[in-house]
């Protein structure tokens, strides 16, 4: 079998680190990722963008970036979006 080109392979390692967010909700979680400096939940943060209100999270995340004694921004802004959906619930109870 013949080795793929060096050029095929740098244009492959490129394409991997350009954004494939078709949808506003993916757009939305992966900006989340970036302002809470935590590329590894990415997933976690679409998934939370296309279940609850997306602009919300995004304004959550830039509030929870910009407090300075913050040491993991990712588990705070999980703590929150958890109380947020607790409050919802017992509202709609």
């Amino acid at each position: 079998m013949e080795k793929p080109s060096q050029s095929y392979m740098d244009a492959l390692r490129e394409r991997a680190n350009t954004s494939h967010a078709y949808t506003s909700h993916q757009l939305i979680g992966l900006e989340i990722a970036d302002i809470l400096e935590d590329p590894k939940h990415k997933a976690l943060y679409i998934k939370l963008a296309k279940e609850h209100g997306p602009h919300e999270l995004l304004k959550l995340a830039k509030d929870v970036a910009s407090r300075s004694n913050i040491n993991n921004m990712g588990a705070y802004f999980m703590r929150l979006v958890g109380e947020l959906k607790f409050k919802n619930n017992e509202n709609s109870a």
